[in-house]
């Protein structure tokens, strides 16, 4: 599936900023199961110095400066992107959840890369009663992929998606509490929840495929980010991503943005400003197929590339 991704951020200052150093993370990953066919970032006010590059977890980073005076601030990043994950293996195949355990807890090279992810990070502190949630899941010996999928369907039928009820600082333990929530809430919880019986986890952004009601067109802009969670399976199996929200596996509707130990790693626009006193700040996000003709063309485009 090849998607069309248009996100649109807008602020707008009730005074004059005159100094702003803005981190993007907009741009779609390029992975395994994820090619990124075209991707920008454009800025307005245009940035006096702007870098790109990757940050610590590999995922694409853009720094702006800004040294003009304003008193609004634009970004626009577009993408065209093909996803198609793998498909996971059978459930019953992966090792115990016990085992990849001990695999995390012993490092080495087996599982070097899951270990910025084993520990409490700074949106994420221990939370034993986390742990306490996702331990009926995960009984003696059971594999691996069972429980989690287990603990995905759980955490979409015990909590009400509810925008509003929380903020991106909601403690965990007040989800938990009031069992409401968006999709930033719900994969912290099951973040937590994993890494509280030693089970490494990631916080993943990105876009999911909306579809309109029936017999009603898709609206341009009423998409938004979406978040979900990357499970570390153990070195023969890899990564595998949850979607507790909507309770998905990762497959064709998602598209994978960037991941960290939490949202703080991964927001989509964070800054530093000198003066603008109050703000707002407006989203628009469109997350659209392209049409069967375009991505034939493509295809055909990859194919005389390689």
């Amino acid at each position: 599936m090849i998607y069309q991704v248009r996100h649109e951020t807008r602020y707008s200052y009730a005074r004059e900023v005159s100094l702003a150093a803005h981190v993007l993370h907009l741009l779609p990953r390029s992975l395994r199961g994820q090619r990124v066919l075209s991707a920008s970032v454009a800025a307005d006010p245009a940035a006096a110095r702007r870098r790109d590059g990757l940050d610590h977890f590999g995922n694409a980073v853009t720094w702006l400066f800004l040294e003009r005076p304003h008193t609004r601030f634009e970004v626009l990043s577009e993408a065209v992107v093909k996803v198609g994950f793998p498909s996971p293996p059978e459930p019953e195949s992966t090792p115990a959840w016990e085992r990849v355990a001990a695999l995390a807890a012993s490092g080495g090279p087996e599982a070097w890369e899951a270990a910025d992810y084993l520990f409490e990070s700074p949106m994420l502190p221990s939370a034993p009663e986390a742990g306490a949630y996702a331990a009926p899941s995960f009984g003696a010996g059971r594999p691996l992929l069972a429980a989690l999928l287990d603990l995905n369907t759980r955490i979409n039928r015990d909590f009400r998606f509810f925008p509003g009820a929380t903020t991106i600082s909601t403690p965990v333990a007040d989800v938990l509490r009031h069992r409401k929530g968006v999709c930033q809430d719900f994969a912290h919880l099951m973040i937590a929840a994993l890494r509280a019986l030693g089970l490494p986890a990631r916080y993943v952004s990105g876009y999911i495929r909306t579809r309109p009601p029936p017999g009603m067109e898709q609206r341009v802009g009423a998409d938004q980010s979406h978040a979900w969670v990357g499970c570390w399976l153990g070195p023969s199996h890899g990564w595998i991503g949850l979607d507790p929200t909507n309770n998905l596996v990762v497959g064709d509707e998602h598209v994978i943005v960037a991941w960290g130990r939490d949202y703080g790693d991964v927001s989509p626009v964070r800054g530093i400003i000198l003066g603008g006193g109050e703000h707002r700040v407006d989203v628009e996000v469109t997350l659209a197929p392209v049409p069967d003709a375009a991505e034939a063309s493509s295809e055909e485009w990859t194919a005389h590339a390689r």
